[in-house]
């Protein structure tokens, strides 16, 4: 079995998600006794890469011009980039792989590399489609934490070419860093499902946050609008993305919502009390069992 102690792995991109990568990675399978391996990253700005190597994070740092250098020495690497710049770089860099390095995202949708991956690998590369479900509202590096996976749910999208060993070792890692949980499933349900918990709740929290006609309404906020906004501070550019790469799946959720705001309306309007009791019950109800599922380690 693969000693995760003893890889070189490697992070392109060291923004918000990269460096909790890489802090989780240093915390909780470097900092072990007998440990050596090492981190190296890329990143397109020096700030953060002086800073990540100044607190030990990363042991060298490469500029995204100099990416090439870095590549061939990594035995895991993961590509945290936008998911349309991710395959960019797949099809850049696809001569420069280490052989037999086992390759990653972290992107938000997964239907396009679905479709992309089999023509952009070469067969001594593996990659293995994921997606951590962890992170912050805020940009950046320094907004970073190791802490963000604990606890959390790790998805994978098995695919054909993936080698058994492999998914073997990420799936060790992912644990290693601290998730608690791994969902396995396709790219199609990932798309659908994400589409619901994810990218509809970024939707709706904006369209709340840009439906107010009094930017002083908030002095009258008890904590409500605060938690239902909080994911409304977006990074626009990448969620841009994710809403159009995946807007099939994402316009039918709201669509649907739609149907159940006008249900919620229509019953305030008319002061049906009857409708809206048996629709604010269901809703109770339909919460509890949503908080009792779980998906469990493989």
């Amino acid at each position: 079995m693969t000693n995760l102690k003893n890889l070189t792995y490697g992070i392109v991109g060291l923004g918000i998600m990269g460096g909790s990568i890489a802090k989780a990675i240093r915390l909780n399978i470097l900092s072990q006794s007998g440990a050596q391996g090492k981190i190296l990253a890329c990143n397109r700005s020096t700030a953060c890469l002086v800073q990540a190597k100044e607190e030990g994070v990363v042991d060298e740092t490469f500029q995204s011009t100099d990416v090439q250098k870095m590549i061939p020495h990594c035995d895991v690497l993961f590509i945290c980039l936008y998911p349309h710049a991710t395959l960019d770089f797949l099809k850049e860099h696809k001569a420069s792989f280490k052989s037999g390095a086992v390759v990653t995202d972290i992107s938000g949708v997964k239907g396009i590399f679905e479709k992309e991956l089999p023509s952009l690998l070469r067969t001594d590369v593996d990659f293995i489609i994921g997606h951590p479900m962890a992170g912050g509202e805020k940009e950046g590096y320094a907004n970073s934490k190791a802490e963000f996976f604990i606890n959390h749910n790790y998805i994978l999208c098995e695919q054909t070419f993936n080698k058994k060993d492999n998914l073997v070792l990420m799936r060790n890692l992912i644990t290693a860093m601290g998730f608690s949980r791994i969902t396995e499933t396709t790219c199609d349900i990932h798309d659908y499902k994400i589409g619901f918990t994810s990218q509809l709740c970024h939707v709706i929290a904006s369209a709340l946050v840009e439906s107010a006609e009094d930017p002083e309404i908030t002095a009258f906020g008890g904590g409500s609008f605060e938690d239902l906004t909080r994911i409304a501070m977006i990074n626009a550019p990448l969620w841009t993305e994710l809403f159009i790469s995946n807007k099939e799946k994402l316009v039918q959720h709201i669509e649907n919502f739609q149907k159940k705001m006008d249900a919620f309306k229509t019953a305030i309007k008319e002061e049906d009390s009857a409708t809206l009791k048996n629709l604010l019950e269901d809703t109770r109800e339909k919460r509890v069992q949503m908080g009792s599922i779980r998906t469990v380690i493989r």
